[in-house]
């Protein structure tokens, strides 16, 4: 499980057993875990997070989502 980026006490990361899902990013932190989809940026799960901090996520997210995408496919090789 790569971690791909760490912020605000985030952590982003990819399960390396997923290549054939769309481009995403799992973010936990402090027991709370999501699954983002990068194309579109959308949630696809959410565990624990309240509303502020999956908002806070989902601009996380937004604001390093070609970072993320270009680690993503550096990782599945797509």
């Amino acid at each position: 499980m790569p971690t791909v980026l760490r912020i605000d006490g985030y952590r982003f990361y990819f399960h390396s057993h997923e290549p054939d899902e769309p481009p995403h990013v799992h973010v936990d932190k402090a027991g709370a875990t999501a699954k983002i989809w990068l194309t579109p940026v959308g949630l696809a799960r959410n565990i624990g997070f309240r509303g502020p901090e999956l908002s806070a996520v989902l601009k996380h997210v937004t604001a390093h989502r070609d970072a993320l995408l270009e680690s993503w496919h550096d990782f599945f090789g797509h």
